[in-house]
C-alpha cells in the first residue's frame, strides 16, 4: 500500500493536514509501501523545549518522563505543544518498504533522521535515561520516516551521542556559511550553546581576518567556555531579553556600528528585539531558535523602525549534516568539548 509523500495518510488529527502541524498522527508501525521503519535507541530533543519541559517538571527526572511519554501517547509524535518543537532521533533501520525509493540505506544501517520529531510518527515503548544536561533520551521506540524525510547514515569516526548532538543543529552552521561575508561584523547570540558554538566557528570562518565576530552568552559557564575555544573576537555576557542592555554593549565593541549579520541562537523567549536592534541597516537577523516569535520579531522591527532582513531558521539548507560534521573534525577544540558534554 502506497502512502502520501509528505505523509498525510499518517494524519488523524484534522483530517487534510500535513504531519507537522497535525495534533495527532497515527504512530503503528505497520508500514507503507514508501515509508522506512527505524527502531529507535535515543532522542535528542531540541533546546527550547527541552528547558520548557524540564522546568514545568522542576528538574524531577520521573515528572520529564512522565511529560513526554504523554505528549507522545496523545499526539503519536514528540511535539512539544507549548513551544511548538520537537528535536531528532537516532536508530537501526528495521524495516523498508517496497518502494521506498533509496538504495543508499540497507536494513540495519544505523541513521540519524535530520526532519524534526514534530512530524515523525513515534512510539515510545520505555524510557531507560534521560540526561538533564543535553536533552538526550535513550529509549526503546519506532519511528516511522516518509519518503520525503531526509536522513544521515552514522559517521564511523564520530561517537553516535556527538554525532546526534551536532546533525540536531546543522541547519544554523550551513545557514551561517550562506549568510556571512568576507568582512563582516557577526553577533551570534547564545553562542555558548551547541548550535552557537557550530555558528560561531564557522562564522569565523567565513568572515576572515578582516570581518569581526562577536559571541554573546548569558551564563558564566559559557562566557568561560567561549574564552576557552577562543572561537570569536569579543566574548560578551550579557542577557538578551534586555534589549536595551544589549544593544549598548554591542555599541560598545562595534564603535557603534553594529552588526551585518546577528544570529540567534538562544533557547529562550524574547529576545527578538535584541536581535533586531543590533543588527545595521539592511543587515540581516536570523532566527534559529526554536523559541522566537516571528510575529514579535516583525511588529517590533516595524515599531523601532528598522529595515533589516528577517529571516526565519530553516533546519535543512543542502549539504547542511556534511558542513556541521566537518566542523568537528575541523576544530579539535569544539570537537573535544562536544565528546566532553556528549559522549
Amino acid at each position: 500500500m502506497q502512502g502520501h509523500r509528505y505523509g498525510c495518510h499518517r494524519v488523524i488529527e484534522p483530517q487534510g493536514s500535513l504531519p507537522q502541524p497535525a495534533w495527532r498522527l497515527d504512530a503503528s508501525s505497520f508500514l507503507y509501501d514508501n515509508e522506512l521503519l527505524i527502531e529507535v535507541d535515543v532522542l535528542n530533543i531540541d533546546s527550547a523545549s527541552f528547558l520548557q519541559l524540564k522546568e514545568e517538571a522542576k528538574g524531577e527526572v520521573e515528572a520529564l518522563q512522565k511529560s513526554i511519554l504523554s505528549i507522545v501517547e496523545e499526539r503519536g509524535k514528540l511535539h512539544n505543544p507549548v513551544t511548538g518543537s520537537g528535536g531528532m532521533l537516532i536508530g537501526r533501520v528495521k524495516e523498508i518498504g517496497a518502494n521506498y525509493g533509496s538504495s543508499e540505506v540497507q536494513v540495519g544501517d544505523r541513521i540519524a533522521t535530520l526532519v524534526s520529531l514534530t512530524l515523525t510518527p513515534l512510539s515510545i515503548q520505555k524510557i531507560h535515561h534521560i540526561d538533564l544536561n543535553t536533552g538526550q533520551i535513550k529509549i526503546t521506540g519506532e519511528a516511522i520516516l516518509f519518503q520525503s524525510g531526509i536522513y544521515a547514515l552514522l559517521p564511523g569516526d564520530l561517537p553516535e551521542a556527538l554525532s546526534l548532538a551536532v546533525l540536531d543543529v546543522c541547519g544554523a552552521p550551513a545557514q551561517v556559511d550562506q549568510l556571512v561575508q568576507e568582512g563582516d561584523t557577526v553577533l551570534i547570540l547564545g553562542a555558548g550553546g551547541k548550535s552557537g558554538l557550530l555558528s560561531t566557528y564557522q562564522a569565523k570562518k567565513r568572515a576572515g581576518s578582516k570581518g569581526k565576530v562577536i559571541a554573546m552568552e548569558y551564563g558564566e559557564a559559557g562566557i568561560q567556555l567561549l574564552e576557552q575555544l577562543q572561537l570569536a573576537d569579543h566574548v560578551i555576557q550579557g542577557n538578551a531579553r534586555d534589549a536595551v542592555k544589549t544593544l549598548e554593549q554591542v555599541e560598545q565593541v562595534t564603535a557603534g556600528a553594529l552588526a551585518d549579520v546577528v544570529i540567534n541562537c538562544v533557547n529562550v523567549p524574547q529576545t527578538e528585539m535584541s536581535s533586531i536592534l543590533c543588527t545595521k541597516e539592511r543587515g540581516i537577523t536570523y532566527f534559529f531558535s526554536m523559541a522566537t516569535s516571528f510575529s514579535a520579531a516583525a511588529l517590533g522591527a516595524e515599531g523601532v523602525g528598522k529595515d533589516v532582513q528577517l529571516m526565519m531558521g530553516n533546519g535543512y539548507t543542502k549539504g547542511h549534516a556534511e558542513l556541521a560534521l566537518q566542523i568537528v573534525r575541523e576544530s579539535t577544540a569544539i570537537r573535544q568539548e562536544f565528546l566532553k558534554k556528549y559522549a
